[in-house]
């Protein structure tokens, strides 16, 4: 599918761009092929293939979710800069 130089044009309105003329060309033969591809892709038979977000089946691989014991509030808070009456204490961000 080959595009115009108007259709760069209004497509480069869109986004907001200024484009000189030597880029409207490039631009122009650029778009044309990324089109060209999606019609070779609009061409393949796809009847009875099940859409899918990615081509292997994928499964999670982190650990169970399990309760577990935490440290004691006084060994983590030894750990911090500041701190007060049992809580981390930081600079305020807003005022």
């Amino acid at each position: 599918m080959a595009l115009t130089r108007d259709d760069v044009l209004h497509i480069a309105r869109l986004a907001r761009i200024a484009l000189d003329e030597a880029e409207v060309e490039r631009f122009r033969a650029q778009l044309s092929g990324i089109l060209d591809h999606f019609q070779a892709l609009a061409a393949v038979d796809t009847e009875g293939v099940e859409p899918t977000a990615h081509p292997l089946p994928l499964a999670n691989v982190m650990r169970e979710d399990a309760v577990q014991p935490s440290l004691p509030r006084d060994e983590v808070l030894a750990n911090a800069p500041l701190a007060e009456d049992g809580y981390f204490r930081v600079r305020a961000v807003l005022e």
